[in-house]
């Protein structure tokens, strides 16, 4: 064979080669996107989950009893001051006569950047009926149990973990907890946590938090 034909057939070797070559780096660079693909889908449902723990709202069991709508929904009491807005929760309906007779509808309703411990019906319904009917009916008693329910700043749901809070009756309460899971002075359990009103936040407890003497 001539060095022509040589030439020739050399062009012709390399001009069949060079799709096969082409087809090669196309498919290592789909597999680099397939892998990349395949890494962020593994990384999505951990990013999903972080976001899923949304601090910054309402949590707890018994939050899915408020209602979607109106003034007692959580779009609604965050339009009230706190004694307005707990007026308009079915669950807290003791909570607020004990407020109105022990007349710090006012106080609390115009309080700046609080955080209230509100007791459910529930709660109350724990102390013996008796017990119940002399507290409502001495004012002064009253006053100082209420306002222990009630700190002067407003708390995260972080702050919570592990704190120590002076509360309105000169009294202090702790805090313990975490991830949503929060206790006060050991023997209350937040239920609803970190419900916006206009002037407060409010954490929904379990049991009645008694000062101590």
């Amino acid at each position: 064979m001539t060095p022509l034909h040589l030439r020739r057939a050399a062009v012709a070797v390399s001009a069949a080669l060079l799709p096969l070559a082409l087809a090669a780096c196309s498919s290592d660079s789909e597999d680099s996107s397939s892998g990349s693909a395949a890494s962020a889908a593994r990384t999505s449902p951990s990013a999903a989950a972080s976001g899923s723990m949304n601090m910054n709202e309402p949590f707890g069991t018994a939050c899915s009893s408020v209602p979607k709508n109106g003034a007692g929904s959580f779009a609604g009491m965050a339009k009230d001051p706190v004694a307005t807005a707990a007026s308009h929760n079915l669950a807290l309906s003791t909570l607020v006569t004990a407020v109105k007779k022990a007349g710090l509808v006012d106080t609390l309703n115009n309080a700046q950047n609080i955080t209230v411990f509100a007791p459910t019906d529930d709660a109350f319904a724990k102390i013996p009926q008796a017990d119940l009917d002399k507290l409502l009916a001495d004012k002064e008693q009253l006053t100082k149990v209420l306002t222990y329910h009630v700190v002067g700043q407003k708390l995260a749901p972080q702050q919570l973990d592990k704190g120590s809070f002076v509360t309105l009756a000169k009294s202090e309460l702790t805090t313990s907890g975490s991830d949503m899971a929060y206790t006060v002075n050991d023997t209350s359990k937040v239920v609803c946590g970190n419900v916006p009103t206009a002037n407060a936040t409010v954490y929904i407890v379990d049991t009645v938090l008694m000062p101590p003497q």
